[in-house]
């Protein structure tokens, strides 16, 4: 599945409350370092949720090479929407705006404020993202999956056997 059908079964998952169950939430702890687990503790209950269905499909896809730099890469590549602070219609707008206007709008908007700044912030999620796991300390592959997940394949500097599983993880 991927673009609008994507989009469209995130954004039904977003409607539903609350973050994932204990018992995944205990796995992320584990397997984040102190300071990556505060930021994913940060995010919404929908992007938590993601993140742990993404974080379980790549230790499925890669088995013993699901390293913990590569988990914390799927747990924590959407990080940065946090500071956009946008619920699911505002997100709504911010995609469409995205697909409207294009990517490097949003550069402007960021230097703007209230809603229009917060779609800058969400559309550019992952430089956020990974200035904000920097700042935490994370692994570099970690920070580089973070900023590189919506780059095209061509621009992805991961091994490729980790950067295929990361992705269609996301992308399921």
């Amino acid at each position: 599945m991927g673009g609008a059908a994507h989009l469209t079964r995130r954004f039904f998952d977003s409607l539903k409350r609350g973050g994932p169950a204990e018992g995944d939430r205990v796995w992320v702890e584990e397997t984040l370092s102190e300071a990556e687990y505060g930021l994913w503790r940060r995010m919404t209950g929908a992007d938590r949720r993601h993140s742990v269905q993404v974080g379980q499909d790549v230790e499925r896809i890669l088995g013993n090479e699901a390293t913990p730099p590569v988990l914390a890469a799927a747990l924590l590549h959407d990080v940065g929407k946090i500071d956009a602070d946008l619920g699911t219609w505002g997100r709504v707008i911010a995609t469409l705006s995205a697909k409207v206007a294009g990517r490097d709008a949003a550069k402007l908007w960021i230097k703007s404020s209230g809603f229009t700044r917060k779609v800058g912030l969400y559309l550019h999620h992952p430089e956020i993202g990974a200035d904000m796991l920097e700042l935490a300390g994370s692994d570099p592959l970690t920070v580089s999956w973070t900023e590189e997940h919506h780059r095209p394949a061509e621009e992805w500097t991961l091994p490729p056997e980790i950067t295929a599983a990361l992705n269609e993880a996301d992308n399921d």
